[in-house]
């Protein structure tokens, strides 16, 4: 079961490390489509009629540059599950690929709060004086998603550990 499952997951990593760009190449051609996507996310007292074309093609650079923190390391969780499903489990490649897993997820969920923060203030930007909007967002799930990368990163070495006394138990036998 848990060789099925570890493909299942690097099968859904391949998925969206093909959709993303995909989905980001389609939201650039369609940015009519993006603006609608972020005015139903972003609950800001924005004046939305006055954001610019230029505005939104920014946005969604810096949005490009938000969700490949996750990709990249949704790469990294691929190659660690994949080995898991070849039922090579304790080695220092998986170790390692799930540490930089960890490593961009923590990067990620710091960077949500820079993200909102950026894309209210370019959002706002031809509004006029005293008008102009900066917002910062930080909640319990990005402090949850730090936790998580937290707990990754020491598992990535217990990992290494684990094929350590595992190459010790085979030189016994």
């Amino acid at each position: 079961m848990n060789r099925q499952f570890s493909q299942l997951i690097a099968f859904g990593c391949i998925a969206m490390l093909i959709a993303t760009p995909v989905a980001a190449l389609y939201l650039l051609i369609n940015i009519e489509v993006f603006a609608a996507m972020a005015r139903s996310s972003l609950h800001l007292p924005i004046q939305w009629q006055t954001v610019s074309d230029m505005q939104w093609y920014s946005l969604w650079l810096l949005t490009l540059f938000y969700v490949a923190t996750g990709v990249t390391g949704l790469y990294f969780l691929r190659r660690a599950f994949s080995n898991f499903a070849k039922r090579e489990l304790f080695n220092r490649s998986n170790s390692r690929d799930l540490r930089l897993f960890s490593v961009f997820v923590f990067a990620q969920a710091l960077a949500k709060p820079l993200h909102f923060s950026l894309a209210s203030m370019l959002l706002s930007m031809n509004h006029p004086a005293g008008q102009k909007v900066l917002s910062i967002s930080l909640g319990s799930g990005e402090i949850k998603v730090i936790a998580l990368a937290m707990i990754l990163w020491v598992m990535s070495d217990l990992l290494v550990n684990a094929g350590k006394l595992e190459n010790e138990n085979k030189q016994f036998i």
